[in-house]
């Protein structure tokens, strides 16, 4: 009975089902967005580190608002199949076949395809290492090399390292995912229009379409697939089935098909909850050496040509479930594929394990103890998800590129072929109501080298400033070598953009800030990049290496951050000078006793005299310990705070015997 346990009901959102239609749909161009309904359950992928499955949920951003329902009498459900949710005559619809493509450990994959722009070259790692997602001590994902190590999704932090102790950790970055994922968007679109993103590495969109174009849903996946390939996401999976949930389960259900790999559900997380290998049995399976006869085998598509079907991902890359068939599939999946734990534990506690069991329950039952969260979940279970695909908005395209033929080598040329362009993307920016604080510029010459930056700016970037920006960059500097060879071909991305709204200028006259930038800006136009410079405090433990400088205009920070812990750094208040260069002092005890510091970190004699003058004040020592596991880079020093008769305050050093003034205080 369940009225032996109890589960607090949650707030859950309202919901919105389709209107049903007359069974004639628009042709492929005239697809249009239809909002469907999210549960409080479907969350982004790394919200649950615990759930083997992850709920796909419509992105909200593109959703309209929805609207409350309330539940219809389920003695009208006259549906003959496995069990599904009560749906009154109105909305008894057909859930619409859908394609969802799922990029396993997408967090890894994003990290690998965006480290050579993103990340210090110190600190990249190699595709073959045991990598792992991290947040909040516990690991959200990681890659296949970890996993063999034993590795698993939600262990911790330590567990994780113990399994392995070569395991790289990586921070978790929501940003990252999502900027990696807009270029497979793209490619995807390129192919076929109204591409949902669900989540950073699951799209869906809608199978007629694709299925009419292609000929067959499978070919339409395996076309899909076969770009993800072309762009380097092999392992790449479809699903097609009725509904985002039931394809999505069908994605995520398909065995990896990495050459010499065996697969095991038991061990195996990332391809959904392990005990899906009796959903296997409802697909028929891939036979190794099948002939495959494009004449007489329909499931696979339509006749292709002998190349095409070289260039085919493997068969088990896909996995379709027939119309009708989504309650029998999802019948023998773990309840947790929900992505609610509460309710997975609830449900394994009165012994309901299954999806199929879940379903079977009374509808009565489920909405009165758990209300409609409840039911829409057994909705989901059953195979009766109203949820239609809302295809995205693609955004404007605010790059432009520049192909210069005859290539040009003189970088004054560069910059006056590159004036045009600049002006177009400023105006492209502002047709957009939005304006660039961060400007990616990447530089191809004919000899195959190639320059990629980012520039940062205070304000916003004009025209006028990218020309110096893309001139500074053909420069030689210490930071990048100069490029060889003629510039071919020029390409203006914005990395980072903010609302103009926030930029306009001052109604009367402009404010010192304005001004200052102005003229400093009209001064590193002529003496170039590095000309003007600004000084910036940073991190670590002496003061000569926190104060940095770089050029005017870069919002980029110190190398060092300053909110890190460094051990043996100066407290506030600091010296108003800093010696860049060490002065040699001559500091001494009484009668000219040597000061010195003893094995225990205390001093012999107390300093009595600076450079010939008294001491009347003076506090320390302070240690300072670096790099002692380094023997060629190894520093011990103390510190001193040192006030003379003349009221002069020292920040002396004594260091391997000799002193030296760190600094003077004002």
């Amino acid at each position: 009975m369940m009225t032996s346990a109890s589960l607090p009901r949650t707030a859950t959102p309202s919901f919105q089902r389709r209107a049903a239609q007359d069974g004639t749909r628009p042709d492929t161009a005239q697809w249009h967005a239809t909002p469907g309904y999210t549960t409080a359950t479907t969350t982004p992928e790394d919200a649950h580190p615990k759930n083997t499955h992850d709920h796909a949920t419509p992105d909200p951003s593109t959703q309209q608002v929805p609207h409350e329902e309330p539940l219809p009498d389920p003695a009208h459900d006259q549906t003959p199949q496995a069990p599904t949710t009560e749906i009154s005559a109105h909305d008894r619809t057909t859930p619409e076949r859908t394609i969802v493509l799922w990029l396993p450990d997408w967090p890894i994959t994003a990290y690998l395809r965006t480290q050579a722009r993103e990340v210090a070259e110190s600190e990249r790692v190699s595709p073959d290492d045991p990598l792992a997602i991290v947040r909040d001590g516990r690991v959200i994902t990681c890659s296949a090399a970890a996993r063999a190590e034993g590795v698993r999704r939600g262990q911790r932090r330590r567990d994780a390292q113990g399994a392995c102790s070569r395991l790289r950790l990586l921070p978790a970055d929501e940003g990252r995912d999502e900027r990696a994922f807009h270029r497979v968007l793209t490619r995807l679109e390129e192919l076929t229009p109204g591409v949902q993103p669900l989540r950073p590495g699951v799209a869906a969109l809608r199978a007629r379409g694709p299925a009419r174009f292609y000929r067959s849903e499978r070919a339409a996946a395996e076309t899909l697939l076969r770009a993800l390939a072309d762009d380097g996401l092999v392992d790449a999976r479809a699903g097609v089935a009725d509904g985002l949930f039931t394809a999505e389960q069908a994605a995520r259900t398909t065995p990896p098909h990495t050459p010499g790999r065996i697969h095991d559900p038991q061990t195996d997380t990332t391809n959904g909850p392990s005990t899906t290998e009796q959903a296997t049995r409802t697909t028929p399976p891939h036979t190794p050496g099948r002939i495959h006869d494009p004449q007489t085998d329909t499931t696979n598509g339509p006749s292709t040509t002998e190349q095409a079907t070289r260039t085919t991902p493997p068969h088990d890359a896909v996995r379709i479930v027939a119309p009708g068939e989504a309650a029998a599939f999802l019948a023998p999946l773990p309840v947790a594929a929900l992505g609610d734990d509460e309710l997975a534990l609830f449900l394994s506690r009165l012994g309901v394990q299954t999806l199929g069991e879940f379903a079977a329950l009374p509808a009565e039952r489920i909405h009165d103890r758990l209300g409609p969260h409840g039911s829409r979940l057994r909705d989901l279970a059953a195979g009766a998800d109203s949820r239609t695909v809302v295809p995205r908005v693609p955004p404007p395209e605010l790059a432009r590129e520049l192909v210069l033929e005859p290539p040009l080598e003189l970088a004054d040329q560069v910059a006056f072929a590159v004036r045009r362009t600049a002006d177009a993307f400023c105006d492209g920016l502002g047709g957009a109501g939005l304006v660039c604080t961060a400007l990616r510029v990447t530089i191809e010459s004919d000899l195959g080298s190639r320059s990629e930056r980012i520039w940062q700016h205070p304000q916003s970037f004009d025209a006028a400033s990218i020309v110096d920006r893309v001139r500074w960059q053909l420069q030689p500097s210490l930071e990048t070598p100069s490029l060889s060879g003629g510039v071919t071909r020029i390409l203006l991305e914005p990395d980072a953009v903010d609302d103009a709204t926030g930029h306009q200028p001052a109604l009367v006259g402009q404010g010192p800030d304005e001004r200052t930038h102005h003229a400093m800006t009209r001064v590193q136009s002529a003496l170039g990049h590095r000309g003007v410079l600004t000084p910036t405090i940073g991190g670590g433990r002496w003061l000569a290496e926190r104060e940095t400088l770089r050029p005017w205009g870069d919002a980029a920070g110190p190398a060092r951050r300053r909110d890190l812990p460094w051990p043996g750094s100066l407290p506030p208040p600091l010296p108003a000078e800093v010696f860049h260069e060490a002065r040699a002092a001559h500091i001494v005890g009484a009668h000219d006793v040597p000061v010195a510091i003893d094995e225990r970190g205390l001093l012999t004699t107390p300093p009595a005299v600076i450079d010939g003058r008294r001491i009347t004040h003076w506090a320390g020592p302070w240690p300072i310990v670096e790099r002692t596991w380094d023997p060629a880079r190894a520093r011990r020093a103390h510190r001193f705070q040192i006030v003379d008769e003349e009221q002069a305050a020292w920040l002396a050093v004594l260091e391997d015997g000799r002193w030296w003034l760190e600094g003077r205080y004002s």
